[in-house]
């Protein structure tokens, strides 16, 4: 039987030539200029002819397109179409566009709205500063819920004791030499937002970048998202975070009412 055939085993209930797509999908989503069959083969660790055999399955079905002037492999509109849906369930992305680029213009940073997501931070959409050094995570992209600004401010929205679970849960990684990697001074961390209304991930995640972010509550008073600006932590300095934490506060507050959300009662 061919590695691309579709096998399922009773231990693990993966279907291999499925798990196989969609990890050449993950690396297509990863490659804005493309990619050749051969890097695809490398960074996927299948053999070139798997590798063809399951591109050429999934352009049939406009999963992928190829693009023969320069012999790369790109996403195509089905796979765009599916990931759309995603973020059209979450009722929150369209009202929050406009407070983006207003926060946007307000900042000269990039904006984004995320969503916690199995003990991570899923960037949902963004506007991107129109300084040079934009973005580093992309919509669709993920960072750990506790080292990241978008992750904080919801997770501060939490009971203590559902923050300690998801500590207990996912750990502190450390994802740079600021990573918070103690739940003592995490908690104190959580503690500080909640008091000032917006959270820092002060390089915690990159280094040389540095997120603001508040937090966005629901109808019933639940968080359901955060907004954040990002950029280069020689522009988001020490005497702009105040202000600016300001700026995404008010964000997230006018993102809260266009939902017809509320604040929680404390």
């Amino acid at each position: 039987m061919s590695d691309a055939s579709i096998t399922a085993t009773p231990r693990s209930g993966i279907v291999q030539s499925v798990d196989r797509a969609m990890a050449i999908l993950e690396v297509l989503g990863d490659e804005e200029e493309g990619c050749r069959l051969s890097d695809i083969a490398r960074s996927t660790g299948l053999s070139v002819s798997t590798v063809h055999r399951l591109l050429t399955t999934l352009e049939q079905r406009r999963f992928v397109q190829f693009n023969r002037s320069d012999n790369l492999w790109h996403v195509g509109r089905g796979a765009f179409a599916v990931g759309s849906a995603f973020t059209r369930q979450r009722n929150f992305v369209a009202p929050a566009l406009p407070i983006l680029r207003r926060l946007r213009d307000q900042t000269r940073e990039t904006a984004n709205l995320g969503i916690i997501e199995d003990g991570e931070v899923v960037v949902l959409t963004q506007v991107e500063s129109r300084e040079i050094m934009r973005a580093i995570t992309r919509v669709g992209g993920r960072a750990p819920v506790a080292s990241s600004g978008m992750g904080k401010a919801i997770l501060a929205a939490y009971r203590d004791a559902d923050v300690d679970a998801i500590i207990a849960r996912h750990g502190l990684r450390r994802s740079t030499q600021k990573s918070i990697t103690d739940p003592a001074r995490f908690r104190a961390d959580i503690t500080a937002i909640r008091q000032r209304g917006y959270s820092l991930d002060d390089e915690e995640y990159v280094m040389g970048l540095r997120c603001v972010a508040s937090v966005v509550y629901g109808t019933e008073a639940e968080p359901v998202c955060a907004v954040s600006i990002s950029g280069l932590s020689v522009r988001v300095t020490d005497d702009r975070v105040a202000e600016l934490g300001r700026i995404v506060s008010e964000a997230a507050s006018e993102l809260t009412h266009a939902l017809g959300g509320r604040l929680p009662e404390h």
